[in-house]
């Protein structure tokens, strides 16, 4: 989605009927912006880059607990990162992820800004999806205890909520003495073995259910056998040497009476090292022969599943939770919950999704929710989330033969416009901030250079944590975002900072220039895309990207990509020139009777004589009619015209087999 900025204006509404009815308050939002504006905690200087250990190592001695149980808690829960004293989406603060979501809670709408229609089809009416009426009840309910744990450190250690929120080394206080209270309320002792404290690491999670906690529990011994080590965002040097032989009292979290999460009879799917429960998006009837949220298929056996599209809610789980259960809403398959990386699955991945912006997508993946905020760069993921969210992708890529890589998992801000109308609205999430490179990592994937200088393709891969470009937009239009990693890098129309941004003709279709807005993709390279090499001056490095060449900062001493090689296109000998298209649709001759031959519109960009791009897959045109509610009135569409799936500019793209070349980067 596009990220969400308080004053900006909202999308255009359906009938008042819709608009009362799937729309969600933003009144709660308030609450967390102006705590993201205020200025960050310092970081630690050069001189102190051993003091968050030795706060560790001081605080297990206070409360008798394994220095090394306590490293792998933190180093789940946020990384040993401190953010800058900013809440997480979840309202949890410091290296331990204390939660204080009452100072930190926001509610922001999903699918709500911009102008995407999320079937993003031409088939049916335009979905319109306004969020301007709709009651947040979840800001108004009692808050559970996961979001509480900064109140019951306060009591346990005596200090100040401001100093656990602000100071890293208080704050991992605070995170021993709730696992100490956690060992004693158990029956335990303190200290000793850490293979001991399974349960109470369990219960750390604040899970609800027995699985995901004892999911929790299983990464963080998995941490702490495997050993890690970081300079963490404040410049901290923090250290947890590895122990193989560990093996955890597993049994202990039976003690905890936790129930099982409900998997609907059965009718989830997941993998069983996750915590998983079924929360149904409601196939539903309502007036005008409309109906929602999703549509019914039967995959894979119709169709192939080919993507993975990942996103962020822009909401807090629970108002995510109540926006899929609206059947006048839109819908995505899992929802992945920031604080202990429990999931929900909401329709079964046989089922098409209305969560991309762009039908084909829709027919052809699976959509992950994740709760966070695009524009809110401390509004920060949890490593449980993203170990959660990596065991799941590794899951549905094995059950669809989904490659690794990509070109397969997209970011919504990865999928196309299906027509020139279309791209001005099309969503930006999951945005700059999103680890890609963390996360292929724990995919079992990482992105490695696969060829040497002369390999004709570069995968893009800054260094995360040191790669801070400046991003505009997060607060207000036009001001700085807080200085944060970022996986994206941003493309220049020669080899310097000072040269234009490249334009996007779509994207700004009267010719405006790119921008560093949070927002703005129109000049946005992203950690794992490939690109094919135009040029190298000095430190530069040109791709080709939307029909032009576009420049990017590369230095030998700290690069932003490595090298690749692999199949690329270009025009087939004789053309000048070849389209662009958002979608991959049959000729119209593959169309039945009964079915309406849907446009193969071209997209305002071309694909110039000279010119390589690298290929994800390729695909015959399809086409899902589905328009009614009876899914026996439902029809894939299958044609005789193929396409290469491209990765174009910061989206990717389709061209026809027939207009192409295909060649090997390194030629």
């Amino acid at each position: 989605m596009r990220g969400f900025i308080p004053d900006r204006p909202k999308g255009s509404g359906r009938a008042n009927r819709r608009r009362n009815r799937s729309a969600v308050a933003v009144a709660a939002a308030a609450l967390l912006f102006p705590l993201l504006s205020s200025e960050p905690a310092t970081a630690a200087r050069p001189g102190d880059s051993g003091a968050l250990q030795q706060a560790f190592t001081e605080a297990a001695e206070s409360y008798q607990v394994p220095r090394s149980l306590l490293l792998g808690v933190s180093y789940l829960q946020s990384r040993w990162d401190a953010h800058g004293g900013a809440a997480s989406v979840s309202g949890g603060y410091g290296p331990m992820h204390l939660t204080d979501a009452r100072t930190a809670l926001a509610d922001a709408p999903h699918h709500s800004h911009g102008d995407e229609d999320p079937r993003g089809g031409d088939a049916r009416p335009p979905l319109a999806v306004d969020a301007t009426d709709r009651t947040d009840r979840a800001a108004a309910a009692e808050l559970p205890a996961r979001l509480r744990t900064l109140e019951r450190a306060a009591q346990l250690t005596g200090m100040e909520p401001g100093e656990l929120r602000e100071d890293p080394a208080a704050n991992v206080r605070g995170g021993a003495a709730l696992l100490a209270a956690a060992q004693r309320k158990l029956g335990l002792p303190l200290g000793g073995d850490p293979a001991d404290w399974y349960g109470a690491v369990a219960r750390y999670s604040g899970a609800g259910d027995a699985e995901t906690a004892t999911a929790y529990a299983d990464d963080v011994f998995d941490v702490i056998r495997e050993g890690e080590r970081r300079i963490t965002d404040g410049g901290q040097r923090v250290t947890l040497p590895a122990s193989p032989g560990l093996a955890p009292e597993t049994a202990q979290a039976a003690r905890l009476g936790l129930p099982r999460a409900d998997d609907g009879g059965g009718l989830t799917e997941c993998p069983p090292t996750v915590g998983c429960e079924w929360i149904p998006a409601p196939y539903e009837e309502f007036g005008d022969g409309d109906y929602g949220n999703h549509d019914k298929a039967d995959r894979p056996h119709s169709q192939s599943v080919d993507y993975i599209v990942v996103h962020d809610t822009e909401a807090t789980w629970e108002t995510t939770l109540q926006l899929v259960q609206d059947p006048e809403y839109v819908s995505w398959h899992y929802s992945l919950r920031s604080s202990d990386g429990h999931i929900a699955q909401h329709v079964p991945t046989a089922d098409v999704g209305w969560h991309a912006g762009n039908w084909f997508v829709n027919a052809k993946s699976v959509g992950l929710e994740h709760e966070g905020f695009l524009t809110a760069p401390d509004a920060w993921y949890t490593e449980a989330m993203y170990r959660t969210s990596a065991r799941l992708v590794r899951y549905l890529a094995k059950k669809h033969s989904i490659p690794l890589d990509r070109q397969h998992i997209l970011g919504h801000d990865n999928v196309p416009g299906t027509t020139a109308r279309n791209i001005p609205g099309m969503h930006t999430d999951p945005g700059p901030y999103w680890d890609w490179a963390h996360y292929f990592q724990l995919l079992g994937a990482p992105l490695h250079p696969t060829a040497g200088a002369d390999g004709g393709l570069v995968t893009i891969r800054p260094d995360y944590a040191r790669h801070r470009p400046v991003h505009t937009g997060c607060e207000s239009a036009g001001e700085p975002c807080p200085a944060h990693g970022s996986g994206a890098v941003r493309l220049h129309t020669g080899p310097s900072e000072d040269a234009p941004l490249v334009k996007d003709a779509g994207l700004r279709p009267g010719g405006g220039d790119s921008t560093t807005g949070v927002n703005d993709t129109g000049a946005r390279a992203s950690t794992g895309q490939q690109y094919a090499v135009a040029e190298r001056r000095g430190d530069w490095t040109a791709v080709w990207y939307l029909g032009q060449k576009g420049w990017f900062h590369n230095p030998a001493a700290q690069p932003t990509a490595v090298n690749a090689e692999g199949p690329v296109v270009t025009p087939a000998e004789g053309r000048t020139e070849i389209p662009v298209y958002g979608r991959a649709y049959p000729e119209a001759a593959a169309y039945p009777e009964g079915v309406p031959a849907q446009a193969v519109s071209p997209l305002p960009y071309k694909l110039l004589a000279g010119q390589e791009y690298a290929i994800g897959l390729r695909t015959a045109g399809e086409y899902y009619w589905a328009t009614t509610f009876d899914p026996a009135g439902h029809t894939v569409v299958r044609g005789e015209e193929e396409y290469y799936q491209i990765q174009f500019g910061h989206r990717v793209a389709f061209v026809k087999v027939a207009d192409v070349t295909v060649q090997q980067s390194d030629k």
